[in-house]
């Protein structure tokens, strides 16, 4: 069983989040701002946390950086129309995927299906080719751990594993939609905005220049690639 919180000062929202994904599979808690969520994630183990922005005491975006020091458990940012800023800030600061309110049912549950099927592989990747070279960059998928030129990159879940993603295949061009596809392994709901917002920060971590970018580059028009280095 799954156990999810829902973290939202909106009753009305919690109790439409809770009638979407009432299933046997799911264990439901909630909280009522930002505070209640970290004390409740530091009590127990949770799979995944669907998180409002805007909330009293703390607000989401805090509130998940606290989340951050002692769990890497998936979270989904529920965020307004207007909150752009605050999205591109949630997903720099560790959030896995968000969804805008009003919510679609479907793209609830098909978010909370793919974080929690992401989460359990990651989590459970079976021994193989763990090591990746190419350049000054060294990925241990064994360890989940990268580095860069010798030293450790603090990357998020999602960030790892879309770095992970194109250095397995160096030099080939995948579109916002395939990365989607493949790291969320989900329709590729708002892919490009997403995709283009995880690599933005990727790149802050693992480059000199990330206006120059010597790794992760982008070809206009059709995507993304790792530029192949000399290397593994």
């Amino acid at each position: 069983m799954y156990r999810i919180l829902i973290c939202d000062d909106e009753k009305d929202i919690v109790s439409a989040l809770k009638i979407y994904l009432q299933s046997p599979e799911y264990e439901l808690y909630t909280a009522e701002n930002g505070q209640e969520a970290v004390t409740l994630c530091r009590d127990t183990a949770m799979h995944l946390v669907l998180m409002d922005i805007m909330m009293p005491v703390m607000d989401g975006i805090l509130a998940m950086q606290k989340i951050r020091e002692f769990s890497n458990v998936p979270i989904i940012l529920l965020t307004a129309k207007g909150e752009d800023n605050d999205k591109i800030l949630g997903l720099g600061q560790g959030a896995d995927d968000y969804i805008t309110k009003p919510f679609n049912p479907m793209e609830v549950l098909a978010r909370v299906k793919s974080c929690l099927r992401r989460y359990v592989q990651l989590g459970s990747a079976a021994p193989g080719k763990t090591l990746i070279r190419q350049g000054g960059i060294e990925l241990d998928d064994g360890a989940k751990e990268v580095k860069v030129d010798g030293e450790i990159a603090s990357l998020t879940r999602t960030e790892y594993e879309i770095l992970k993603f194109l250095m397995q295949e160096p030099g080939t061009v995948f579109s916002s939609k395939e990365i989607y596809t493949r790291v969320w392994q989900d329709d590729p709901y708002g892919a490009e905005n997403t995709v283009a917002v995880h690599i933005r920060h990727l790149r802050e971590k693992i480059e000199i220049n990330p206006a120059e970018p010597r790794y992760v580059k982008v070809v206009w028009g059709q995507g993304y690639k790792f530029e192949k280095q000399g290397g593994v």
